[in-house]
């Protein structure tokens, strides 16, 4: 990978990203769509990844023989929800550049992204 197509990001794209002069609307927009997209999974997934910590929390104080292995998996869930808002974040800030450069190409429109 070229130095000028690196991103220095923790979550990274695979996707060949066609250069800024030759991206037409449609494709600003189908990359709009795709950062909104990939916001809205990370929030699921640190909602849904938080309440298996709190569930395995739950569990750990009433079934204190098997207190450790609900611990760990509260610790776990604890982590992919922590690594799912930092997804959602990324991608909101994804989303918020992407609009900005079809605004900045095509002239500022109410789009609803």
């Amino acid at each position: 990978m070229s130095e000028e197509n690196h991103h220095p990001h923790f979550f990274h794209h695979h996707k060949e990203e066609k250069p800024a002069a030759e991206m037409t609307k449609e494709d600003y927009e189908k990359e709009l769509k795709h950062h909104k997209h990939l916001e809205h999974v990370g929030k699921l997934g640190a909602v849904a990844a938080a309440t298996v910590a709190r569930h395995e929390k739950h569990k750990a104080k009433k079934d204190p023989e098997n207190a450790h292995s609900h611990k760990i998996k509260e610790e776990i869930a604890a982590t992919v929800a922590v690594g799912s808002v930092g997804l959602a974040f990324h991608e909101h800030h994804e989303k918020k550049e992407a609009k900005k450069d079809l605004e900045s190409s095509f002239g500022k429109k109410h789009h609803h992204f």
